[in-house]
């Protein structure tokens, strides 16, 4: 069951019934393949996700074995069990899901894990927020955030994190309204816990930048390649870095000559171009992919690709 608060999504559902469970699961972590097994327990579960965009509290019981592979895509997610356990990152860079010991889920690619019996708590955060907050923490340019998921923070930086769970379940998990703003809030205070937390390092982003990019239309451009996959749009790019709209279409005039539109639009072709190369016309059309990309009228596209490259899409994918 889904209901939404003023600020917040919950969603909770729990059963006894193994196909259902790995069906919720599946649906919950975009994944599939997943693999029940009944132990010597009882079988019974039960979810819950309560939060925003930005963080979301989960909670799991789940009274069985469970196989399978995750990717994390867009999310950062840290958890730990108060009860059973077994291994994330199964074949590759194992790391045990033990009672006590908080873990930073592999983060940009699939995983394999093997749990049984678990109680487990997550926090869970959008990539893209917890690098904005990072970059504000440490001065920098927003870029990749990588963890060591296999190293064991210190008992001290664990007491400090169990804190700040605590804070933000009073608000998160709580049954009084709670506004935008404090949510918000909570949200940064847990984010900046995280990365005190768990050893990382930031990558810059390599993105392709025209020359004179510098501040905020820079920040602008890293955003747009990073979420050019979603349905964003000039609004979005401009409040991600903190302008109006006319203010961001000047910024970008004054630095690199071309509106924000325009190269947003030219980010998605680019993409396009990589997937006509990358496929056969045995496997892939030229309309599904324009489509995908978010390119609906596909005349004009066409033209656009052709002004661009040179050549029209269906000669990239045949080529």
């Amino acid at each position: 069951m889904t209901t939404t608060t003023e600020s917040r999504t919950v969603f909770e559902t729990s059963g006894s019934d193994l196909d259902a469970a790995r069906s919720m699961f599946e649906q919950t972590y975009e994944a599939s393949g997943f693999l029940p097994e009944r132990t010597e327990r009882a079988f019974g579960y039960r979810f819950r996700s309560v939060g925003d965009q930005t963080m979301s509290l989960r909670s799991t019981r789940f009274d069985a074995r469970m196989v399978g592979e995750v990717d994390s895509g867009d999310q950062v997610s840290v958890a730990w069990v108060t009860d059973g356990g077994g291994v994330l990152d199964v074949g590759r860079d194992e790391v045990a899901l033990a009672p006590g010991r908080p873990v930073v889920f592999p983060i940009g690619r699939p995983y394999r894990f093997d749990l049984a019996d678990v109680r487990q708590s997550v926090v869970q955060f959008d990539r893209t927020f917890l690098e904005r907050i990072a970059a504000e923490a440490y001065g920098t340019e927003p870029g990749t955030l990588v963890f060591d998921h296999t190293a064991i923070p210190g008992a001290q930086a664990v007491r400090a994190w169990n804190h700040q769970v605590q804070e933000a379940s009073r608000i998160v998990l709580g049954n009084t309204p709670v506004s935008v703003l404090a949510l918000a809030d909570t949200a940064r205070r847990t984010a900046l816990a995280l990365l005190s937390t768990f050893p990382h390092r930031i990558t810059a982003r390599q993105v392709p930048l025209p020359a004179g990019a510098t501040g905020r239309v820079r920040s602008a451009i890293e955003y747009m390649h990073a979420a050019a996959h979603t349905p964003i749009t000039t609004t979005d790019v401009a409040e991600h870095v903190g302008l109006s709209i006319r203010g961001l279409q000047q910024a970008f005039q004054r630095q690199v000559g071309i509106a924000p539109n325009a190269l947003l639009r030219g980010i998605r072709l680019d993409r396009v171009r990589d997937e006509l190369r990358a496929g056969t016309p045995a496997d892939t059309t030229v309309a599904s992919v324009a489509v995908d990309w978010g390119f609906a009228h596909l005349g004009r596209f066409s033209a656009a690709y052709a002004r661009r490259f040179g050549e029209y899409p269906r000669d990239t994918l045949h080529g």
